[in-house]
């Protein structure tokens, strides 16, 4: 069996945790109105995905 021949410090385990830390989803801009926009989604704002127009927003 494969068993540890040291106890793994705080140290290394954090190091070792911090690669996978979770930083967000990244802010993308529409390309129409500039506002602020989820990726791969319609724009709230205008309702244009890759510059279509697919809602109408009043």
């Amino acid at each position: 069996m494969a068993v540890p021949k040291r106890k793994v410090s705080k140290m290394k385990r954090r190091q070792r945790q911090a690669a996978n830390a979770y930083e967000g989803v990244q802010a993308n801009f529409c390309p129409q109105c500039g506002e602020p926009a989820a990726p791969h989604s319609v724009c709230k704002h205008c309702g244009t995905y890759k510059g279509k127009q697919i809602v109408t927003v009043s």
